[in-house]
């Protein structure tokens, strides 16, 4: 459970209807299973324990009496168990019976839950057998929370109980059942704004073609609507087919994202939730304040044995891009859009006649450029409009130059080459820089002397500068101030480097020909500034050698900024992500590389010119990133040290 992780679980027990004692040594089996993979929290289907299809036998008290003796059962048998499980069963109380979910640990019930909204239309026919048990006015439980027997327990019926855990901060389990989720209004609204971060949900939810698709947006827009997980436990093999098939569609879901599912099948499906990441959001977003309600929810409390919490849950070396190989295409066509759309508004506003973009060979000016044309084919001009300017220097070798003019001329934009080494010999002339000393100044004067070259040229054209720049080198602050760190209009300015090189590939796929091979080739190219002389005509001056691999850089920007993670986490999700290609010192190494440029160059960032956000994740000192240029990186580099 360390770092905010719980593993929790949708079972589906195979049943019997109506035979409450096979159906507790199912749910047994099932909960020993959970608790011996090392499950927190276990959610079963409603009705569990008799069957959702038992139909007019709910009235015999044949069957009732064997409900609670199956539930006495259960909570013997898994009184030494620390998971806490819902599972569903009928209560009889005040001369009414309700469909109610059980929350059971260590031989107790925690709460015990009716269902809000009882279904009496098409195939169903709660309402003929189950009261409802919306609040009343006041907004308590119309048992008026009298204390019954249960399974010879002592219980109270609570419409809306929360469990709280007191050994994982944050974790607070809210319950509800089936309709309830499918309703204008279902109780885990309420639930999530008095402090639920885990709702759980006891269904029986038959199967119709279409119906699996529709139930899960339902999860899945309801654990992003209350930022919350969602555990959606689905009824299956068992349940009476005389009318109806029930799937088990058992639905693991975090935040609008399904992190496990299973569907015609029985058994466990296991995820883990990130409680710390849930509550992290709720604060981060001002909108999810609610005011307290009154009378609404019923707290009670659990705790867990502290130990590690094993994760089984995706963790995506590439969390920029999205996972889904089928939504790749959509989703590089919509970024290179919203992009091109910011730069064709900042042109028309200008009445700029030009777009002005260094184009050096490299990932970066090539995306830039991409997105330039894309722009100006959304404004209906004439590519030609754009001026590709290469200024080849000390560093610049033939392969990325070559590019530079075939890319140009395969897009349709103009082509200009400004060789800047006279310019910066006589620059360094004027300052006494040795052109032996290849050290920061030597480096930096070049991308001085590019960015103003590119200036001039746009004064003189009526025409705005396009930044290449992406998020990564500004995360980084690998940018040279005043340098390459400056344009008129920044489009690569939230496109971080491995998200860069996937457009860059998308674009290569969708152009073919010519212009495919030349990307092809540019995204073959070591990444490099190219500010130092060539060795043997080859690249001599690789950037992931000198700051680390932009893959680990972009992971750990992702979760670092995102969703604040501290370094320990970071560092696990890293090894989860990374395993077999990074050690861990490495994954540390580079880390803290991170951390200490992340810090020391937010003066570069402070001061960044405009650039169109296309992603969660943006270092705009205008939006979404505020932090003082002087800030100490001491408390997260102590914490990378401890880690050591």
């Amino acid at each position: 459970m360390r770092d905010g992780f719980v593993k929790v679980a949708a079972g589906t027990p195979k049943i019997r209807v109506a035979d409450c004692h096979h159906n507790a040594e199912q749910i047994i089996a099932l909960m020993k299973e959970a608790a011996a993979q090392g499950v927190k929290v276990l959610a079963l289907p409603e009705l569990c324990v008799t069957g959702y299809t038992c139909g007019d036998l709910f009235l015999q008290p044949t069957l009732l009496d064997g409900a609670e003796r199956a539930m006495r059962r259960i909570l013997d048998e898994t009184m030494e168990l620390d998971i806490v499980t819902a599972l569903g069963l009928p209560v009889r109380c005040q001369n009414n019976l309700y469909n109610c979910a059980a929350v059971i640990q260590k031989g107790a019930i925690l709460a015990l839950a009716p269902k809000t909204y009882i279904p009496n239309y098409g195939e169903f026919y709660e309402a003929r057998w189950f009261t409802t048990s919306l609040e009343r006015y006041d907004g308590s439980a119309r048992t008026g929370g009298r204390e019954f027997q249960l399974a010879g327990l002592p219980v109270q019926m609570a419409a809306h109980p929360l469990i709280e855990c007191g050994t994982v901060p944050g974790l607070v389990i809210g319950v509800e059942i089936c309709e309830d989720l499918w309703a204008p209004v279902p109780p885990s609204v309420r639930l999530g704004a008095e402090g639920a971060t885990l709702i759980l949900n006891l269904s029986a939810s038959d199967e119709t073609a279409g119906k699996a698709e529709y139930r899960r947006q339902l999860v899945t827009g309801q654990s992003a609507r209350l930022v919350c997980g969602y555990v959606y436990a689905d009824a299956g093999e068992g349940e009476s087919s005389t009318d109806l098939v029930f799937a088990g569609h058992n639905i693991i879901a975090e935040n609008g994202t399904i992190l496990a599912e299973q569907r015609f099948s029985t058994g466990l499906t296991i995820s883990e939730i990130d409680v710390q990441r849930l509550t992290y959001e709720r604060q981060r977003m001002n909108t999810y304040a609610f005011p307290p309600g009154e009378g609404y929810v019923f707290p009670s409390y659990c705790k867990f044995d502290r130990e590690e919490t094993p994760l089984t849950r995706p963790v995506s070396p590439t969390p920029f891009i999205p996972s889904e190989e089928s939504r790749r295409g959509e989703r590089c066509r919509e970024i290179i859009t919203i992009a091109a759309l910011g730069l064709k508004k900042r042109l028309e506003h200008t009445n700029a006649s030009c777009a002005v973009v260094g184009l050096s060979g490299g990932l970066d000016s090539t995306l830039a450029i991409l997105i330039t044309a894309k722009a100006f084919d959304l404004l209906g001009r004439d590519r030609k409009g754009i001026l590709a300017v290469t200024m080849p220097c000390f560093g610049t070798t033939k392969r990325t130059r070559s590019n530079a003019e075939i890319l140009a001329r395969e897009l349709g934009a103009d082509f200009l080459e400004v060789n800047i080494g006279k310019a910066v010999e006589q620059h360094f002339a004027d300052i006494g820089q040795s052109m032996e000393d290849h050290g920061v100044a030597f480096e930096n004067a070049q991308a001085r002397e590019r960015t103003q070259v590119l200036m001039d040229l746009a004064n003189q054209r009526g025409g705005l500068v396009i930044g290449t720049g992406d998020l990564s080198e500004l995360a980084l602050g690998w940018a040279t101030y005043n340098g390459d760190h400056m344009s008129m209009y920044a489009v690569n300015a939230s496109i971080p480097k491995t998200l860069v090189r996937h457009l860059t590939a998308w674009e290569a796929e969708r152009l073919g020909g010519r212009a495919g091979e030349v990307l092809r080739d540019i995204l073959a190219t070591p990444v490099s500034p190219e500010l130092l002389p060539p060795r043997d005509g080859e690249i001599a001056q690789k950037t992931e050698d000198l700051v680390g691999p932009y893959e680990l850089h972009d992971f750990y920007l992702y979760y670092a900024i995102r969703w604040g993670f501290p370094p320990r986490k970071i560092l696990r999700l890293a090894q989860c992500a990374f395993d077999g290609q990074y050690r861990r010192e490495t994954l540390l190494k580079w880390l803290k590389s991170f951390y200490r440029r992340f810090f020391s160059q937010q003066f570069k960032r402070s001061c960044l010119p405009d650039g169109p956000k296309v992603g969660s994740v943006a270092l705009s000192p205008r939006g979404d990133w505020k932090m003082p240029s002087d800030a100490a990186a001491r408390l997260w580099l102590d914490e990378l040290e401890g880690l050591e």
